[in-house]
C-alpha cells in the first residue's frame, strides 16, 4: 500500500501548501501575496513543491499585467480519509487535498462494543470507498472518538462512555492497517475544524463549539488552534456541575450537565413524560417504537406537545448556564452548536440564547452570535481530514 512520503521541507512550504489547501488554486503572484517571501525565493519554494508531486501547475493565471503567471493546485489525486467515531454510529469520509468530501458513508454502531469492532467497521467502509472509484490509496487519514485523547500519542484516556477503549493505540493500530499515516483526536475538536475550515466559523479565530450528542463536550479554538490542554482532555463541559449534588452522572459525579441534558438524558425524561401521562405524543411513540429518541422529541415538540418542548426548553437553560460562564471567561467571538440533539433546532438554540445573553456580562455577548453548525455529520468527517492535512503539511 502507497505511503505519502513527500513533506514540506520547511515553514515556507508548509504555508503554501496549507494556503492552497484552503483556499483551492492559485497562481504564483497570488500565493507571492499572501507569504513573505522574495519572487526569486517564491519561485524557489514553488519548483521544490512541484518536483514533490505534491502540487502540480494548473493551468495559466489571468493576467495581472505583463507575462501571466501559472496557476499551482495541490496534487489532485490526493485523498484524505475522514472517520469520526460517535458513541452510537460511525461516519466515514473520503476528501481530496482541498477537504472537499468526495464520499461519505454512515453506520450505526454502538461505540461500546469496543475498538476491535469498531475499528473492523471501519476498515470495511473505507473498503468500500476504495471500491466505489474515489481512492486508490489514503495519503492519510483523521479519527474522531468521543473521548479524552493523549493527543501526541493518539491514545483515549479512561473515555467515560467508552469502555475498553482506555490506552488502546489506536493511531498505530489503524495505521498499520490503512497503511498511511494517521491522527487521533477528540471528536468535538473535529466538529470544531470541520466548521472552521468550511463551516460557519470560517472566519472567526476565536470560537466555541459545543457537541450536544450522547454525551457533552466542548472545542475550544484560540487564534485559529484548536486548545486541547495538557493532557488533552480541555472543553469536557459536560461534567461541568449544573445542579448541586443532583442527578448521578455515567462519571460518578453527581449534578452533571450530561446528566441532565444529552442524548441519552433527553430519552429518559421523554419516556418518564410519556409514561406519567405527561405526553400523550411521546407515549405513542414509545407505544409504537419501543424507545425513545431526541428524534421523537423534536417530533413531538413541532407537533405542539407541550411536555416535550419544556424538556428542550429546560435542557436548553441547563446548557446555557453553562456556556455563560465559558462566555465570560474565554470572550470568544462565536459559540457554534452541533451534534445529533441539535435536532431540536431553533426551540433549543433560543433557550441556550437567553440564559447566556442574560448571565454574562454585556461586554463578552454585545457582539455574540450563537448559531447551530452548518455542516451536520460532514463537520466531523472534514476536521478529521483537516486533522491529518495539517500533520502532512508541517515540515518534517
Amino acid at each position: 500500500m502507497r505511503r505519502m512520503t513527500a513533506r514540506p521541507a520547511n515553514a515556507h512550504q508548509a504555508r503554501l501548501l496549507r494556503l492552497l489547501r484552503d483556499g483551492g488554486p492559485n497562481s504564483r503572484a497570488q500565493l507571492g501575496d499572501q507569504v513573505d517571501l522574495s519572487r526569486s525565493k517564491l519561485a524557489v519554494e514553488v519548483d521544490r513543491l512541484l518536483e514533490t508531486g505534491l502540487v502540480v501547475a494548473d493551468g495559466l493565471a489571468a493576467s495581472r499585467g505583463g507575462r501571466r503567471s501559472h496557476n499551482i493546485r495541490l496534487a489532485p489525486g490526493m485523498r484524505f480519509l475522514g472517520v469520526d467515531i460517535g458513541a452510537t454510529s460511525i461516519d466515514v469520509a473520503v476528501t481530496n487535498a482541498e477537504l472537499e468530501v468526495l464520499g461519505h458513508l454512515n453506520h450505526p454502531m454502538d461505540v461500546r462494543e469496543g475498538p476491535v469492532a469498531v475499528f473492523e467497521q471501519v476498515l470495511v467502509m473505507a473498503a468500500k470507498l476504495k471500491v466505489s472509484g474515489l481512492a486508490e490509496e489514503f495519503d492519510g487519514a483523521g479519527i474522531g472518538v468521543p473521548g479524552p485523547v493523549r493527543f501526541p500519542e493518539g491514545v483515549p484516556v479512561a473515555p467515560p462512555i467508552m469502555p475498553g477503549w482506555d490506552g488502546f493505540p489506536v493511531r498505530e493500530a489503524l495505521s498499520q492497517e490503512l497503511g498511511c499515516p494517521v491522527m487521533v483526536d477528540n471528536d468535538v475538536n473535529l466538529m470544531a475544524m470541520g466548521e472552521q475550515h468550511a463551516g460557519v466559523a470560517r472566519s472567526v479565530d476565536d470560537f466555541l463549539c459545543v457537541k450536544i450528542g450522547t454525551g457533552i463536550g466542548c472545542g475550544i479554538v484560540v487564534g485559529g488552534d484548536v486548545y486541547r490542554g495538557t493532557t488533552g482532555s480541555a472543553g469536557d463541559i459536560g461534567h461541568i456541575q449544573a445542579v448541586p449534588e443532583g442527578r448521578a452522572c455515567a462519571c460518578g459525579n453527581k449534578g452533571c450537565l450530561e446528566a441532565y441534558f444529552s442524548g441519552a438524558a433527553l430519552a429518559r425524561d421523554a419516556e418518564e413524560a410519556a409514561r406519567s401521562g405527561a405526553s400523550p405524543e411521546l407515549a405513542g411513540r414509545l407505544e409504537t417504537s419501543g424507545r425513545l429518541t431526541a428524534v421523537d422529541v423534536a417530533a413531538a415538540a413541532a407537533a405542539g406537545d407541550t411536555a416535550a418542548l419544556d424538556l428542550i426548553r429546560a435542557g436548553g437553560n441547563h446548557v446555557g448556564q453553562v456556556i455563560a460562564g465559558l462566555v465570560s471567561f474565554f470572550n470568544p467571538g462565536l459559540v457554534v452548536i452541533g451534534g445529533g440533539v441539535t435536532g431540536l433546532g431553533h426551540t433549543l438554540l433560543a433557550s441556550i440564547r437567553t440564559q447566556v445573553y442574560k448571565q454574562s456580562l454585556p461586554l463578552a455577548t454585545g457582539n455574540l452570535p450563537i448559531v447551530l453548525g452548518e455542516l451536520g455529520p460532514a463537520a466531523g468527517v472534514t476536521g478529521a481530514a483537516r486533522l491529518i492535512s495539517d500533520h502532512l503539511f508541517s515540515p518534517v
